[in-house]
């Protein structure tokens, strides 16, 4: 990652913005401490939401909660 001071990155931002657009990463430094990190954006990943709930699914279908529910299970736990 390049490192690029604060006035530097406010002047420049807009081909900053474009080379990041692009898959290049900068960290804004203050007094050369690093302050922040400028990088792309993440993507979601679709697939792996749909997988995450269907495991979530199966999950559930194991495991159960023993007749309770979550609100019973917490007034109880804030009685204690």
């Amino acid at each position: 990652m390049r490192e690029i001071g604060v006035y530097a990155a406010r002047t420049h931002l807009a081909s900053l913005l474009e080379r990041v657009e692009k898959g290049e990463r900068f960290v804004i430094t203050r007094h050369g401490r690093a302050v922040a990190e400028l990088v792309p954006a993440s993507r979601r990943d679709v697939a792996r939401i749909r997988r995450a709930i269907e495991d979530l699914k199966e999950f559930q279908k194991t495991h159960n909660l023993g007749g309770s529910s979550v609100r019973t299970m917490v007034k109880t736990g804030r009685k204690r």
